[in-house]
């Protein structure tokens, strides 16, 4: 399978939108309630489905933002800050294990020297985190965050580059 990582652009953002509810909806229902991934990524339509692709735009605008791009279908994207937090990694279900995850990581740690950062960090999910442990990112604590009100736990991981 092929695909291409590129720098993400504005006219991402709606792939990006449905990618990231899809994803958390079937990828991490296995680690996560269904409580849990509708307060993480709630089913939206209408005016609300605009919002989100507005803030996804937004967000990935003001940072370093990757696509995974097979013949222009985003199969996965991230993100890192100028700081060195990986905000954003997500896989579009149908992609799950093969290389794109790699390709996108491989690049932003690749940008993340080019910054002349030492370390980068994020917050992970417990689904993500074997594949960031695979990738020598190691687990610095286990969190337990809360979003919409619903408690769920995830992991804070750091690499030195």
């Amino acid at each position: 399978m092929g695909f291409d990582i590129r720098q993400c652009t504005g006219a991402d953002a709606p792939q990006i939108a449905v990618l990231f509810f899809d994803t958390i909806h079937s990828v991490n229902l296995g680690d996560y309630t269904q409580e849990q991934v509708d307060a993480w990524a709630p089913p939206v339509s209408g005016c609300e489905l605009t919002e989100r692709i507005a803030r996804f735009s937004r967000s990935l605008e003001t940072s370093l933002s990757y696509v995974a791009d097979r013949k222009g279908m985003v199969i996965g994207f991230a993100n890192i800050m100028e700081t060195g937090y990986l905000d954003w990694m997500y896989v579009h279900k149908d992609y799950q294990r093969q290389g794109v995850a790699s390709g996108l990581l491989k690049e932003l740690e690749k940008q993340a020297i080019k910054l002349g950062l030492t370390q980068i960090w994020a917050d992970v999910s417990i689904t993500a985190q074997p594949f960031f442990a695979r990738h020598e990112y190691q687990t610095v604590q286990k969190q337990t965050v809360t979003v919409r009100n619903v408690s769920m736990n995830n992991f804070k991981m750091t690499k030195t580059l």
